[in-house]
């Protein structure tokens, strides 16, 4: 017989939860500020760990050989003999000979056209691209080779030049997953000053529903329902607002050339966590409205 009565009353004070329209309240756009924040730092830690294990995978097998004689007639010659020497050393898969042409180019930015002139001893580069497994072992037993032949010898892995820049690559995208979990708490403790507020605010009507019959469970409800659909508004336009940012810079950094910054770029399985994010945000405000709400109720009880 309750029914009735409950539903009418539960509808009425549902209304006046919501007097001005979802829109028009504080609470979606703070989420959508939130949920545009996070999701950027979610995407540039997932971008930055991506771009570090492609080039761990990448330059953790390859080395280069400077042949650093001044004089070009022996530096051709003791590259060309270091080449075929390489080509029969265990642990080397394959070795190219830098083309001299190519490194010409490469350095013109810098250099100008001194840089074809001749005059400047530039050293001849012969890449190595090692075996599989560890290389650490492999370019000690090939400097000790090399060492061997000719003082005028040196040999780098890829490794160690970028060494680094993927170290700083981890810290950010380490900062970013903090930024990720701040931004979490944050928007946690807004729902929650949320969810308090409005029972505050209306504690006239949670009476009123206390005298028709309503439980706690049934007043909560109405504060989850509504703050959950402010958070699901403010988290899908936040979404798509940081969705559009990260595409734009996405055609920036492969508009750039650089094969570095390139590598910075999300994959697919990216992509889907951060289509989660939304999904994280409104059940982390439902759940936190519904707690905040339960537990002011049982304390004014």
């Amino acid at each position: 017989m309750a029914r009735g009565p409950d539903k009418a009353g539960a509808a009425a004070a549902r209304h006046r939860l919501l007097p001005e329209g979802r829109v028009a309240g504080p609470m979606p756009w703070i989420i959508a500020i939130m949920m545009f924040l996070t999701v950027l730092a979610a995407a540039a830690g997932l971008a930055l760990g991506a771009a570090v294990r492609a080039m761990g995978a990448d330059l953790a097998g390859r080395a280069t050989v400077q042949v650093v004689e001044a004089e070009p007639q022996a530096r051709d010659r003791l590259a060309l003999r270091v080449a075929g020497i390489l080509r029969r050393a265990q642990g080397v898969h394959a070795v190219t000979p830098v083309d001299r042409k190519t490194l010409t180019d490469q350095l013109r930015p810098w250099l100008g056209q001194d840089a074809a002139s001749g005059d400047l001893p530039i050293p001849a580069l012969i890449d190595i691209e090692l075996t599989p497994g560890d290389a650490g072992p492999k370019v000690d037993r090939l400097r000790r080779l090399l060492t061997g032949l000719s003082d005028k010898l040196r040999i780098e892995p890829h490794a160690a030049f970028l060494l680094p820049i993927a170290g700083l690559l981890s810290a950010l995208g380490w900062l970013a997953a903090g930024v990720v979990a701040l931004m979490t708490l944050a928007t946690g403790a807004v729902v929650v000053l949320a969810a308090r507020g409005a029972h505050d605010s209306h504690r006239v009507t949670i009476d009123v529903l206390h005298l028709m019959g309503a439980t706690d469970v049934q007043i909560a409800r109405l504060f989850q329902r509504r703050i959950g659909l402010d958070a699901l508004l403010g988290a899908v336009a936040g979404f798509i607002a940081a969705l559009i940012v990260i595409l734009l810079l996405g055609a920036r950094l492969m508009a750039t050339g650089s094969d570095l910054l390139r590598a910075i770029s999300l994959p697919p399985s990216a992509l889907l966590l951060l289509a989660l994010l939304p999904t994280g945000g409104v059940i982390l405000a439902t759940v936190a409205a519904r707690w905040t709400v339960l537990r002011a109720l049982g304390r004014f009880i």
